[in-house]
């Protein structure tokens, strides 16, 4: 028996994607602006890059998973991806419109990127991002600076109670590379768990493993490894690794930057920070509101992705999930009619009314005409006194001027005052 899909209804969109109404457009798009404003005053200059990239250069080099990515075939039979992340097309960009460009490079970006999701998951198949990549400097003193900036950007953004959970993949690879030396596999599962945040899991798989008493334990001892700058110290009493030893120096390094920067109230030293182990390569970081159960931003070193382009070059960044802060900022607040101004007019008052509009315009402001009745411009009038919004069709204004009468002139409602 075969069955026939039923054909999606006029109004239905796919799984996984919204519309965003006029009031929420306007929030997002004064989050992106703060945020892109705070990002150009410490130097990073604002990159776009095509929605649509080639699977074998920019969909193999993502970080994301092949099977959550978009494919699309164009009309020669070449295998497209919609874009997963920003930082793989800008290393593309580095490498070769910017190849001539000195290092260290400082981008910043807003884009929506997309992600194929099991439509029972709940999740965003299309979310938006602001971010920004610093390209050519492998320095303590470039991680401190994305994740000093990713502090300002947040509070630009409105986020005012997050924590910052910084960590070091080379310090985790080289304590179970020391402690697991040979059990790859072992290896992967334990780090699994960890980037699931699933430490039931981790403490199970780890107690299967029958290591002596004291790796255990050490490992174990990883969980309980979060904090301030005590944390470096207790760390490097785990592991004799040179790797894992040398990860601790430049996370303690990058803790000396952000004290200096005046920020670690909002980080903290987390060891089982890892990220996607697949892609970062040193330290890496994630950030929690605390009104969210999601990260609101995350990012990390990821020194081998620009070899991929042919520029091996060191590179740090993050990205703010700027739907997230959206929705934490109260993207669902319809305040449309704020700084809004309706001008009311009949054919006497169109050309003193169509001029006035355009005066405010030119300052900057918000003017919206209709031609109204006198009896509409009374009622208008009359919401005007009571202090409260002025609606008209439906829609809010916070203001109301009448242009209406035998002469043209206005008539109350709030004259042609600024």
């Amino acid at each position: 028996m075969t069955f026939a899909m039923a054909k999606p209804r006029g109004f239905e969109k796919p799984a996984g994607v919204k519309d965003y109404l006029p009031h929420v457009v306007a929030k997002l798009r004064h989050i992106e602006q703060q945020v892109l404003d705070c990002m150009k005053r410490w130097g990073y200059e604002q990159i776009m890059t095509p929605t649509m990239e080639y699977y074998d250069t920019v969909g193999v080099a993502s970080a994301t998973s092949d099977s959550k990515l978009f494919k699309l075939l164009n009309n020669r039979g070449t295998t497209l991806v919609l874009r997963s992340d920003m930082t793989a097309p800008i290393a593309r960009v580095a490498a070769s419109l910017l190849k001539d460009a000195p290092l260290p490079l400082r981008l910043s970006y807003h884009a929506n990127v997309f992600r194929a999701i099991e439509e029972e998951a709940g999740r965003e198949a299309e979310f938006f991002q602001t971010g920004v990549e610093l390209i050519g400097d492998p320095a303590p003193e470039a991680d401190a600076e994305v994740v000093a900036l990713a502090i300002a950007s947040l509070q630009a953004a409105g986020v005012s109670r997050f924590k910052i959970a910084v960590g070091h993949v080379g310090f985790l690879n080289g304590l179970l590379e020391e402690k697991l030396s040979g059990r790859a596999e072992a290896q992967r599962e334990l780090k699994e768990y960890l980037l699931s945040r699933d430490h039931v899991g981790y403490r199970e798989r780890l107690r299967s493993l029958g290591l002596p008493e004291r790796a255990e334990r050490e490992l174990e001892d990883i969980l309980r490894l979060r904090g301030g700058q005590e944390t470096c110290r207790q760390a490097k009493g785990l592991s004799a690794d040179l790797s894992a030893r040398s990860a601790i120096d430049h996370l303690c390094a990058i803790w000396d930057v952000l004290d200096a920067y005046g920020v670690t109230e909002h980080v903290l030293i987390d060891l089982t920070m890892i990220g996607d182990f697949s892609y970062y390569t040193g330290m890496t970081f994630e950030g929690y509101a605390a009104d969210l159960g999601f990260p609101v931003v995350s990012g990390g070193r990821y020194d081998n992705l620009l070899a991929q382009f042919g520029r091996p070059s060191p590179a740090t960044g993050f990205a703010l999930k700027t739907t997230r802060i959206l929705d934490l900022t109260g993207g669902g607040a319809d305040e449309s009619g704020r700084g809004r101004t309706l001008i009311g007019y009949d054919a006497a008052g169109r050309a003193a009314a169509l001029a006035e509009a355009g005066r405010l315009r030119n300052e900057g402001r918000i003017a919206v005409t209709a031609r109204i009745s006198a009896r509409e411009a009374e009622a208008l009038e009359r919401a005007q006194r009571g202090g409260g919004p002025v609606l008209h069709n439906g829609a809010a204004y916070e203001r109301f001027e009448r242009f209406i009468g035998p002469s043209g002139a206005g008539a109350g409602g709030g004259g042609n005052d600024a």
